[in-house]
């Protein structure tokens, strides 16, 4: 018995031993962050692509008026290559904000003569800031900054001289536009096919003329109405002789 317990304790220390040797792999969870598009995002971004001056200018605009982080934007019209980075003046905007935010810019840009905007232009209509035109120099409110002072998007399309109504249809006409534009160049490069229709009176006589109008002959005109020949007078009704009296018996 006394043997058994040295026996027993040196068999546990040669196990600790041996575990304590082997390294002891412990698993790490490894957690992949996968950022996806969403599609209003992406809708947004393909509306705004040819204002904003390029696809990326576009998303980083959607992505920064979403999540109310700086946007960069960058030009590259000819030879001028440029960025400007600035923090929108508003926070988080929904999907729907977002869009009214981007097509007032839009709408008050375009009523300048400003089609195709500079970042500094795009910057200062939505953060407000001072625009040069072949007409002078203008000064934008900013419709960003209008809306962090608590002005309904209405009241601000008032002010900047719009109706809201038909601004946000015109970004949707836009839209249709360019969903429409993109199809068409996918189809580049395909074998045109054109069916011509055919005319549909092809093979078929022409049409027969109808004939003219035959004229109704000239109403006869009846013949004068004979007169009746003048009532006969009856004779006079002869008295009758009074009755002779019988004589009495």
């Amino acid at each position: 018995m006394g043997m058994k317990q040295p026996m027993l304790a040196i068999v546990t220390a040669s196990i600790l031993l041996a575990f304590a040797g082997t390294p002891v792999l412990a698993q790490v969870a490894t957690t992949t962050t996968t950022t996806a598009t969403s599609k209003p995002a992406t809708d947004l971004a393909t509306t705004y692509s040819t204002f904003a001056g390029s696809d990326a200018n576009a998303t980083a605009l959607v992505d920064g008026l979403r999540t109310g982080k700086s946007i960069t934007l960058t030009s590259t019209s000819g030879t001028t290559t440029g960025s400007t980075t600035f923090t929108p003046a508003t926070s988080q905007l929904g999907y729907g904000n977002v869009n009214i935010a981007l097509a007032l810019a839009k709408a008050e840009l375009t009523k300048l003569g400003i089609t195709d905007p500079t970042p500094a232009q795009l910057e200062a209509a939505l953060n407000g800031g001072t625009v040069t035109t072949s007409t002078g120099t203008t000064t934008l409110p900013g419709v960003l900054q209008m809306r962090s002072e608590g002005q309904g998007w209405g009241v601000i399309a008032k002010k900047l001289g719009f109706n809201l109504g038909a601004v946000i249809s015109a970004s949707k006409t836009d839209k249709s536009a360019t969903a429409t534009e993109r199809r068409a160049d996918a189809g580049k490069g395909k074998p045109e096919v054109r069916v011509e229709k055919a005319n549909s009176n092809s093979g078929r006589p022409e049409k027969v003329e109808r004939l003219a109008k035959v004229e109704r002959p000239e109403k006869i005109e009846r013949p004068e109405k004979v007169e009746r020949p003048e009532r006969v007078e009856r004779p006079e009704r002869v008295e009758r002789p009074e009755r002779i009296e019988s004589p009495k018996r």
